[in-house]
């Protein structure tokens, strides 16, 4: 296979867009080839991701785009894997170039749900789940999240401030993302007064809903002559399943789809977890962090969670995790946040994160999981 890079890589701010989502990939698009010094014709190929575009009635949204930039006549194709749309996406275009069908590729990932009422959002959202077991039955992903983190704190010691440290550090680095939904910091006395939105999960513990979009180019080594950003090597692009319906897993302390897909990350890269640097790990609630950490394998389980209130995790901490502020106060635009955990690396390797600079910035892992772990997509990356 080929070397193959991420050579460039743009967001919009998260929050409430303006825009219908397919202008604004449209404008992260252009953005992002700016970033990499190709032009639209250099494509071969679009991934694009947009889950809910049926809540702005336009569906196969990849050739519009595409005709925004001027190349009609470039093949796309639409890639739906719940909220890892976009690392699936990352996860096409990988195989595409470093297999040799095309030199580059643009994968794009947009969502806007803001001008739905709550209820009608929080649906679209369920119909990610088992829906005539789950959804039809009453379970949020709220309450399926909340149902994770009680199997977790029956089983091992886990104060409500050691979820609050995971919430507060994440927050604090959104304050310093331009890029983010939240850019607020909050305190232990704020985050432990919010009220529960499904026990023991409060409102700080919950990722908002999000319109946003994010872009990423990906191309080979061969085909790009002179970078002018520093590239990303994908070291790794890794994809897993599991079982999706929570009642017949063989236990909740954690997601079988990110132990295998990380599992299968590493054994390409030839890494290990103690080489990595930083990481962009799903967080759409402070429990999937704890989580997500123990089954990529950076902590043993039970230990990820006081370990967030340590300090290990933080920006200047022994293990940077979300420095971006992660689903959690970057914002969780469904279709975008894989994408968007790229950007945010894409950033740090450039020097383009002023105010939430992460000390080393050799390797980095982008952790990405659809619903409650039916899919999961696993990136590392490393510098030339």
């Amino acid at each position: 296979m080929r070397e193959t890079w991420v050579v460039g890589a743009a967001s919009n701010r998260f929050g409430k867009m303006k825009d219908s989502g397919r202008e604004a990939a449209t404008r992260v698009a252009l953005a992002a080839l700016r970033s990499s010094g190709l032009a639209p014709k250099d494509i071969g190929y679009t991934f694009v991701s947009n889950c809910f575009g049926i809540a702005e009635h336009q569906a196969h949204v990849g050739p519009l785009i595409n005709g925004g930039l001027g190349i009609p006549d470039v093949p796309s194709c639409t890639i739906e894997s719940a909220c890892s749309s976009s690392s699936a996406g990352l996860h096409e275009a990988f195989v595409h170039v470093a297999g040799g069908f095309v030199d580059a590729a643009l994968v794009i990932g947009s969502e806007k749900l803001s001008h739905l009422d709550t209820l009608a959002a929080t649906s679209y959202f369920a119909i990610a789940a088992d829906y005539p077991f789950e959804t039809k039955n009453g379970a949020t992903f709220p309450g399926l999240y909340a149902t994770l983190a009680t199997a977790y704190q029956a089983t091992f010691p886990t104060r409500p401030e050691m979820l609050g440290a995971v919430a507060i550090k994440n927050h604090a680095n959104a304050a310093r993302n331009p890029h983010a939904h939240f850019q607020k910091e909050i305190t232990m006395g704020t985050y432990l007064h919010s009220p529960i939105i499904a026990s023991p999960l409060r409102l700080y513990d919950c990722c908002p809903f999000s319109d946003g979009a994010a872009a990423v180019v990906v191309a080979a080594k061969e085909f790009v002559k002179s970078p002018v950003s520093e590239p990303l090597v994908i070291r790794a692009s890794a994809r897993a399943g599991s079982i999706t319906e929570m009642q017949d897993r063989p236990d909740l302390l954690g997601l079988p789809a990110t132990r295998t897909a990380a599992a299968k990350a590493f054994r390409q890269a030839h890494l290990e977890p103690k080489d990595i640097d930083f990481l962009e790990v799903h967080d759409c609630f402070t429990i999937a962090e704890v989580l997500a950490l123990e089954d990529l394998g950076f902590f043993p389980q039970g230990t990820a969670a006081p370990a967030a209130l340590e300090g290990v995790t933080a920006r200047d901490g022994r293990l940077p995790v979300n420095p971006s502020g992660g689903l959690k106060a970057k914002g969780h635009p469904v279709s975008a946040t894989g994408a968007s955990q790229v950007v945010e690396i894409f950033e740090q390797f450039n020097g383009r994160a002023p105010g939430r600079e992460v000390p080393r910035t050799e390797t980095a892992l982008a952790h990405n999981v659809g619903a409650t772990g039916g899919s999961c997509s696993v990136h590392i990356f490393s510098r030339r």
